[in-house]
């Protein structure tokens, strides 16, 4: 398994607070204290109705390797830190134990997605790290799902992003859209970092760099006979660029091969690509795929599809690697148990006011075997037993859930601080989420509007939270 990013070390790949705590933890003697947090989501991205949870395999092989060299301890020290404290990082790992659901699993708003447990410093100093791992793939992977879903069953599309994404983060950004769909990419350190399809044709400089397009066209299949795809927009997509492309799999036919498809990458996508596909299939050529390309999201796709425009796949690039229209998932890592007592954060927006304790989470199916609704409830509760689940604000907001089936959704996945058994293929991982997908309600995939999936917490936990929200506020 290659390292999830460009680091040799992850303990400085942390917000600088984290460490100016984590010392002042030390020297309170509060260090070896045991606590337990949990990551979650306030806001569903892009107006969605769920989301596809990614991320989670690099962020454990990163975890392997948040150490401190003796580099990265003299620049600490060149910062003010202090030299006991200094000591104590310099045999630091992490060896905590983290609880999170299958990578690829649909999950939802508010409920506590993953959970980590270790000393205060170790449960403190990661949380940086795994937020942006979690947030980032997370985003990216649910924006290629959406992309996915308005595919017709003969298309496809592939990630085209590493031009225009934010550095380094275009790595994560390949693997997270083959999670979400796309079935390959065209970043070929991302695809062999996790295996993936490496996919890319040629640009329109390719045709400038002759005198001519059909010179081009000939050129380029001699060298990849038997898998070129040819761009057709350079000069004149319906004057130029298809019929030299069929004179050319004309040519190609001659000598037993078959032209693998055209691109288009700018113009009227639907206009172009029906006459394109009306020109080849006069030629005979009805095996040749149109691909389109230039600032295509879900959005565009689906306008495409619904004008019936004649296309077999599609590079996604920019709107899909920054998540373009909506940058961020507002995940966020709270506490919720220190020194053997449950916590939580009190606001004066209701909904931000966390959920305290150590807590499972439960899916419940209905009579279809569906996703129904999510549950919430402190460790050491039998969700067999729980008859009603409560929204965590309103009491008279409940659901009964009894009789109905069930499953755990989050599993142990590292333990003193190495990887359990998880999945590490990003197809396999890719494929889980095609099937969790399958069970999600149609009213909540959709686009526009779509239904608000019910987290509920069990009436202790609703309890407890409400008992310690009064304890602050009688202070």
């Amino acid at each position: 398994m290659k390292k999830a990013g460009l680091l040799t070390n992850y303990g400085l790949y942390t917000d600088f607070y984290e460490l100016t705590m984590a010392q002042a933890y030390y020297y309170n003697g509060m260090h070896e204290k045991k606590a337990v947090f949990d990551y979650f989501f306030r806001s569903m991205p892009c107006g969605n109705g769920y989301v596809v949870f990614a991320g989670l395999s690099d962020l454990l092989h990163a975890l392997e390797s948040f150490i401190y060299s003796e580099e990265e301890l003299d620049y600490l020290e060149r910062l003010g830190f202090k030299p006991a404290f200094l000591s104590y990082l310099q045999n630091f790992k992490f060896r905590g134990e983290i609880i999170a659901p299958r990578e690829g699993e649909i999950i939802f708003n508010n409920e506590p997605v993953v959970t980590v447990r270790g000393s205060i410093i170790e449960t403190q100093l990661i949380e940086s790290l795994l937020l942006n791992f979690l947030n980032f793939q997370s985003l990216i992977a649910t924006r290629a799902s959406r992309i996915e879903s308005v595919l017709q069953p003969h298309q496809s599309f592939m990630d085209f992003g590493l031009r225009r994404a934010q550095g380094w983060a275009s790595l994560h950004a390949s693997r997270a859209a083959v999670i979400g769909g796309a079935i390959g990419t065209s970043n070929t350190e991302a695809a062999r970092r996790y295996h993936l399809q490496a996919i890319g044709t040629m640009a329109h400089s390719w045709i400038q760099a002759f005198d001519d397009e059909l010179q081009a066209f000939r050129a380029y299949v001699q060298v990849y006979p038997d898998k070129a795809t040819l761009l057709v927009d350079t000069y004149d997509t319906l004057k130029s660029g298809v019929p030299n492309a069929i004179q050319v799999a004309k040519e190609l036919e001659r000598e037993g091969y078959k032209l693998h498809a055209i691109r288009i990458d700018s113009g009227d996508m639907a206009f172009l690509s029906r006459q394109a596909r009306r020109m080849l299939d006069e030629a005979g050529l009805k095996y040749v795929k149109i691909i389109a390309s230039n600032s295509l999201d879900e959005f565009l796709i689906r306008s495409l599809n619904l004008q019936k425009a004649q296309l077999d796949g599609f590079g996604v690039g920019t709107k899909l690697a920054v998540s373009k229209g909506c940058p961020a998932l507002d995940g966020v890592y709270k506490l919720a148990w220190f020194d053997g007592q449950p916590r939580l954060k009190i606001s004066e927006d209701i909904a931000k006011i966390s959920l305290p304790g150590n807590k499972e989470l439960y899916r419940i199916y209905d009579d279809k075997n569906m996703f129904y609704r999510d549950a919430i409830i402190l460790e050491g509760e039998k969700i067999d037993e729980v008859d009603i689940i409560y929204h965590p604000d309103y009491a008279f907001k409940n659901t009964a859930i009894k009789n109905l089936k069930y499953e755990k959704l989050r599993h142990p996945v590292m333990r003193n601080g190495k990887i359990l058994n998880i999945e590490e293929d990003v197809h396999r991982i890719s494929e889980f989420r095609k099937k969790r997908l399958k069970r999600v309600p149609e009213e909540t995939k959709r686009f526009e509007n779509p239904h608000i999936y019910k987290v509920g917490i069990s009436k202790k936990l609703f309890d407890l939270r409400q008992t310690l929200i009064q304890k602050f506020l009688s202070k």
